[in-house]
């Protein structure tokens, strides 16, 4: 495990240049609750780039059988910690985005779009 990466991923790094190529600014490594990949401070948007497999997506993420009962614990705490961050940003104003691995390798026009649209209806106040 300690070959994976947790930051600077491919997926992380492709939604990055688009985000730059579609014309909006963020900042990374800014300390938030729960350590947001992508953070826009002045809209208090904080997005996170949730692996398949690290956060149990319900379409890929895939359960080893090997050591299963370790992974399936490790799997669940993940989830849990993602939905008490999520809330304690929320609690916090910001608004949170969360975006699966695949989306960004399949649909990342999608993702682009919606996350524009999501940063500009917040308000700068």
């Amino acid at each position: 495990m300690s070959s994976v990466r947790n930051k600077n991923t491919g997926i992380e790094m492709k939604l990055r240049r688009a985000l730059w190529k579609a014309g909006l600014r963020y900042r990374i490594n800014f300390k938030l609750p729960g350590k947001p990949d992508i953070v826009f401070p002045k809209r208090k948007v904080a997005i996170f780039i949730d692996g398949c497999f690290w956060h149990g997506c319900p379409i890929h993420g895939t359960k080893p059988e090997t050591n299963a009962e370790f992974w399936k614990t490790k799997i669940k705490v993940n989830i849990e910690r993602d939905l008490r961050v999520t809330s304690q940003l929320t609690d916090m104003g910001w608004l949170v985005i969360r975006v699966w691995g695949h989306e960004i390798k399949e649909c990342l026009d999608v993702v682009i779009k919606n996350i524009t649209e999501f940063v500009h209806s917040r308000d700068l106040n």
